[in-house]
C-alpha cells in the first residue's frame, strides 16, 4: 500500500487525483467504517486510515472519509475550539482549497471564496501574487502548503496581508525544518530530482527554516507558531491519528 501511494503521488497530477478521489470517497467511507480512528472533520469513526507521503510514507495518515491528513485534522480542532472561525458570517478566502474542508465550508459559510491557479475546487482561478480582491476584505485566509510552491513567496505574503482585514487571521502552513535557522531557497533549480532531495518534494521551491516567522512579521503580520498538539491528550492524539501534525503558523493582522 505504501509503495502504491508513493507512486500515485509522484507520477500523477494532483488535479487528476482530486477528481478520481471524489468518485471513490463514498465507497471508502462505507467500507472502512469502524471504531479505531476518528475523523473530527466529519465526526465519523473508521477501522483504518491510509498511509501517505511523497518520500517518507506515514502510516495511518489519510482518512477514508474526508481524505484529511494529520495537519488538517489538527487545524480543524484548533479552529473549532480556539477561534470564532465557524461564525457563519465570517468572510473566508481559501487558497488552494483542501478537499477535506471544501464541502463543509461551502455549505456552512455565506461568504466563502476558493482560489487557486488550477484546482478544480477553485471558484476563481488566478495568481496568488496578484489576488483579484479588495484591500481588507476577508476575516480569515487559509493558505496551507502553498507558499513553498510559489516563486515569489514574499509577493504572495504581501497580497495575503493586503486582502486580510485588520483584526483578521491567516493560517499559512508550510514545510519547516526547525533544525535550520534560514530558509533554503532553490526557486531556480530546474532538476526535479534535486528539488525532491533538497526540499522533500519535486514541486517545492524551498524548505523553510525558523526564519519563516521573521519573514511573515516583516510583511506586517504578528505571527505565532502554535503547538496545539501539546494541548491534547495522548488518547486524543491516537484516536485522531495526528501525532505527525506539526505546528500551526497563525498570523494576525493587528
Amino acid at each position: 500500500m505504501k509503495s502504491l501511494v508513493k507512486f500515485l503521488l509522484n507520477f500523477f497530477p494532483r488535479t487528476l487525483l482530486i477528481s478520481i478521489s471524489n468518485s471513490i470517497k463514498p465507497i471508502l467511507n462505507l467500507v472502512f467504517t469502524g471504531s479505531r480512528f476518528r475523523d473530527p472533520i466529519n465526526n465519523k469513526s473508521y477501522s483504518y486510515f491510509f498511509p501517505y507521503g511523497y518520500n517518507i510514507v506515514r502510516s495511518f495518515a489519510l482518512s477514508p472519509g474526508t481524505f484529511s491528513l494529520e495537519r488538517h485534522r489538527l487545524l480543524w480542532l484548533y479552529l473549532k475550539k480556539e477561534t470564532n472561525f465557524f461564525n457563519e458570517e465570517s468572510s473566508i478566502l481559501h487558497v488552494a482549497p483542501e478537499q477535506c474542508f471544501y464541502s463543509n465550508f461551502k455549505s456552512h459559510f455565506k461568504k466563502y471564496i476558493t482560489f487557486d491557479l488550477e484546482s478544480p475546487l477553485a471558484d476563481i482561478k488566478g495568481d496568488i501574487c496578484n489576488l483579484p480582491f479588495n484591500d481588507n476584505q476577508f476575516d480569515y485566509i487559509l493558505c496551507n502548503h502553498v507558499l513553498e510552491h510559489v516563486y515569489d513567496d514574499q509577493m504572495a505574503m504581501n497580497e495575503i496581508f493586503r486582502v486580510l482585514r485588520k483584526g483578521g487571521i491567516a493560517i499559512l502552513q508550510v514545510p519547516i525544518d526547525y533544525n535550520k535557522e534560514k530558509t533554503l531557497d532553490g526557486r531556480d533549480i530546474d532538476d526535479k530530482k534535486l528539488r525532491n532531495k533538497l526540499f522533500g518534494q519535486y514541486d517545492h521551491l524551498r524548505m523553510y527554516g525558523k526564519d519563516y516567522f521573521k519573514k511573515l512579521n516583516k510583511i506586517g503580520f504578528r505571527s505565532v507558531n502554535v503547538n496545539y498538539l501539546s494541548t491534547l491528550t495522548q488518547e486524543e492524539i491516537t484516536k485522531f491519528s495526528i501525532k505527525n501534525a506539526g505546528t500551526i503558523p497563525v498570523c494576525f493582522k493587528d
